[in-house]
């Protein structure tokens, strides 16, 4: 069985930290990145309820499990399942203030050996973090392909 590696992202968001925040945990925020899907919540570690409700998540089934940390606005961790997967995965995402923007840097980790949506995960996180910049950056964001 092949060992899955960490999938880590950078990225450099013209906003502050808070407005970054907000743009990974507000409702309205996620529809956009997420096409439509509805963030569904309750940020108490260790709470079991979490997850994307939507027409285009129902085919990927992002089934929730827990947060991990909730430490606004510098680090959100929570583990989740996809597919028919029953195996969670871990995503963090820490967010860093510069002098002009926020460094943001999302670790996607403790995957299955043979996680079948590992490639997945790798294509969409770039995608979700490219449209979260722009939307933060610009007002407006771009239609997943």
């Amino acid at each position: 069985m092949a060992h899955q590696a960490p999938l880590k992202y950078i990225f450099y968001i013209a906003a502050t930290a808070e407005k970054v925040w907000e743009g990974f945990v507000s409702r309205e925020s996620n529809r956009i990145i997420f096409s439509g899907a509805e963030l569904q919540v309750d940020f108490k570690p260790v709470a079991c309820s979490h997850g994307w409700r939507g027409t285009r998540w129902q085919a990927h089934d992002l089934r929730p499990r827990k947060v991990v940390r909730f430490e606004p606005p510098k680090v959100f961790q929570y583990t989740f399942a996809m597919g028919q997967n029953d195996k969670a995965s871990r995503a963090t995402i820490e967010l860093v203030p510069e002098t002009e923007a926020t460094k943001v840097t999302v670790t996607h980790d403790e995957w299955a050996e043979d996680d079948p949506t590992y490639a997945a995960c790798a294509d969409g996180w770039p995608r979700i973090l490219s449209r979260l910049k722009t939307l933060l950056e610009t007002g407006k964001t771009f239609k997943p392909h």
